[in-house]
């Protein structure tokens, strides 16, 4: 046995390093020790697993040596830092993103084990985690953002294309050209409009900070404006709203849930059927049985024609910014969809229409609080 200089021996043989290894693998993170010799005295599997090396590389090496890490700009980290030469008040330092000795990036945290308070270190326990995640992290943002700059720089191109025209030629265009020009200034900002409302419903779901407006609700009649909202604006026929067999012999029951939310849910759902089916979209109600502690539900089937939807990737469509193959849409949609419906206590899923398209099933439970049950 040796000692540090401060009065406490310092393992090394297998027998005395044996209760510190084993405290040290129990851990999740890596876990490297380093005396007050400024050797490296023990690191755990999780530690050689992040460095990628063997414990003979790092186990009685200087620090520096066994562990020479860099900051960003490139400095020696061990130089910039020097716990045994720093303030004695220091009791270590928060996480820190490091360029590990292969070259990869790890997170270090370090503690600072002193012989008395403000005396000499005795220690420096470092703590290392693997930093892919974080970087995996970064990354998703990044493509966040890009995403949200490219769908929102579209339509603010053509606005303000449009505009600037109108603005300056306004005599040259006839009216009818000026009808069709401020009828796509108008489209193209009710995109614009719905794309931050969905960037901010996924903020608020991510959250658990989304606030629902409930209150009584005739689903068959919202989704009855719904569909001549759509006749207006495509032919005939595009979208057909119908009833199922129970809805159609009993009737809907009556729902308490946010109106405009429930919009939301079947516009993208109806969008959804439109953009990436083919031919009709039909939208059947039905009644259906209990759900989450409600004696009965409403369930709401959304069928296009389209070419369905592959069961491996039936899950992931409801995943942030997914795409699929066609890469035609913001991926918002329903990811939106699951969250505001589920908000509500219901579910949605996917599967197979009869038409051999694509089936999405929305169960929501339906009834009034008790309060209005008079």
């Amino acid at each position: 046995m040796t000692t540090d200089g401060t009065g406490s021996d310092l393992p090394e043989t297998p027998a005395s390093v044996a209760p510190v290894a084993q405290m040290g693998e129990m851990l999740p993170d890596g876990l490297v020790v380093v005396g007050g010799d400024r050797r490296i005295r023990f690191a755990n599997s999780e530690a050689l697993r992040i460095l990628e090396c063997d414990r003979a590389d790092l186990e009685g090496r200087p620090l520096d040596e066994g562990l020479p890490f860099t900051d960003k700009y490139g400095r020696d980290w061990w130089a910039h830092t020097d716990p045994w030469n720093g303030l004695a008040s220091r009791p270590g330092h928060r996480e820190k993103l490091l360029v590990a000795p292969k070259g990869h990036d790890v997170l270090v945290t370090a503690r600072y084990i002193r012989s008395e308070p403000g005396g000499a270190v005795a220690r420096v326990m470092l703590g290392l985690r693997d930093a892919e995640a974080r970087q995996r992290a970064e990354r998703d943002q990044a493509t966040v953002l890009s995403t949200v700059a490219h769908e929102l720089r579209a339509p603010l191109t053509s606005v303000t294309g449009f505009t600037s025209s109108l603005l300056r030629r306004w005599e040259r265009f006839t009216d009818e050209q000026k009808r069709l020009m401020i009828e796509t200034i108008e489209a193209d900002a009710t995109r614009l409009t719905r794309l931050i409302t969905e960037l901010l419903d996924i903020s608020r779901l991510d959250s658990d900070n989304l606030n629902l407006r409930r209150g009584p609700v005739d689903l068959h009649a919202l989704l009855s404006k719904h569909m001549v909202r759509y006749e207006l604006g495509r032919s005939t026929g595009t979208v057909r709203l119908r009833l199922g067999v129970q809805a159609t012999a009993d009737g809907l029951p009556e729902m308490w849930a946010d109106t405009d939310r429930l919009e939301q849910i079947f516009f993208n759902l109806i969008e959804n059927g439109l953009l990436h089916g083919d031919g009709r979209v039909t939208v059947t109600l039905d009644r259906g049985g209990e759900l989450d502690g409600s004696p009965e539900s409403v369930v709401v089937e959304v069928d296009d024609e389209g070419d369905g939807i592959p069961p491996a990737d039936r899950e992931k469509i409801f995943g942030r910014f997914w795409h699929g193959p066609s890469n035609a849409s913001t991926g918002l949609g329903l990811y939106v969809v699951r969250g505001l419906v589920e908000a509500h206590g219901g579910t949605v899923r996917v599967c197979d229409s009869d038409a051999g398209g694509a089936r999405f099933v929305v169960r929501l439970p339906a009834g009034l609080p008790e309060a209005f049950g008079s």
